[in-house]
């Protein structure tokens, strides 16, 4: 088992035929993962990379089953895109895209609120890395050789620092059951939460690594949430315990404005909660072997 995406899922991708979307494209066709088609508007009817392109995700949905879907549309279009799938029945939904402003994506919370939790659409992103599956299936940007297939879910705000986990882990021999990379902009389609709830149901999981970095509440409502719901022991690294407050670090979302929101006080919290702390990003992997060493 995995969560999000499995050897079955069936793959669209919106903004297929162009540069960027007919690249990642080429890279999760050869990685294994089930690309049905894609959608470019106006470009109905056509074949890319030997898949149909479609008009509108409805049309692909209807067309080819497909379940999730991957976006690289541009900023200004991407919220109406996340939208249209949430419309066409997608399941999962991973927004690659950078820069989407934060007035479009709380749009796009508000909208996904009408369809009851059981139908609402996940969307992973945007700012992101994506997820993998490894072993089943890929749907984002990361380099997927360095992902081995076992019992390790990944959440992480950073792609880089999710992708450093990944090696670390793989050279001791631990693989990954999902690793969910969830951007770093400061309003994102799902939370660290929200992926806890599902790894804490999914039978082939183990144990869970966060990462996360300063700025925003969503590590201490994860620790939160985390206390009191998730049984499976949780290892977390948090980037960023240098830096100083009120300082925009990389990502839109890596800003402290509030108690709480620095990497000091968010370890704090987190060990509270009972969850083992990595100090640095060169111990995440030697971390997690020590705590899966004493299941």
């Amino acid at each position: 088992m995995a969560i999000l995406i499995t050897k079955e899922s069936k793959i669209i991708i919106q903004g297929f035929t162009g540069k960027i979307g007919t690249f990642h494209a080429e890279e999760m066709m050869e990685y294994g993962t089930n690309v049905v088609g894609g959608v470019t508007p106006g470009k109905g009817g056509q074949k890319h990379l030997d898949r149909p392109v479609f008009n509108t995700v409805k049309d692909a949905v209807e067309e080819t089953g497909a379940d999730a879907s991957i976006l690289f549309v541009p900023p200004a279009f991407a919220a109406d895109s996340a939208m249209e799938a949430a419309d066409a029945g997608i399941k999962t939904l991973v927004a690659i895209t950078d820069g989407i402003p934060a007035h479009d994506m709380i749009k796009v919370k508000r909208y996904m609120r009408r369809y009851k939790a059981e139908d609402r659409m996940t969307m992973v992103g945007p700012n992101c890395a994506g997820v993998i599956s490894p072993g089943k299936c890929m749907l984002g940007i990361m380099p997927g050789h360095i992902y081995k297939e076992g019992n390790v879910g990944v959440i992480g705000r950073s792609g880089t620092l999710g992708y450093e986990a990944a090696q670390q882990m793989k050279d001791l021999g631990i693989g990954i059951s999902t690793s969910v990379g969830i951007g770093g902009d400061p309003i994102n389609g799902s939370a660290f939460k929200d992926h806890l709830a599902k790894f804490e149901k999914d039978d082939e999981t183990k144990a869970i690594v966060m990462i996360g970095e300063i700025g925003g509440p969503q590590e201490a409502e994860a620790a939160e949430y985390a206390k009191n719901n998730i049984s499976k022991p949780i290892i977390a690294y948090i980037a960023g315990l240098t830096a100083p407050k009120g300082k925009r670090m990389g990502h839109a979302g890596a800003i402290v404005s509030s108690h709480g929101e620095s990497a000091a006080e968010k370890v704090e919290i987190l060990k509270k909660a009972g969850i083992t702390i990595a100090k640095n990003p060169s111990v995440i992997g030697e971390t997690v072997e020590t705590v899966l060493k004493a299941l």
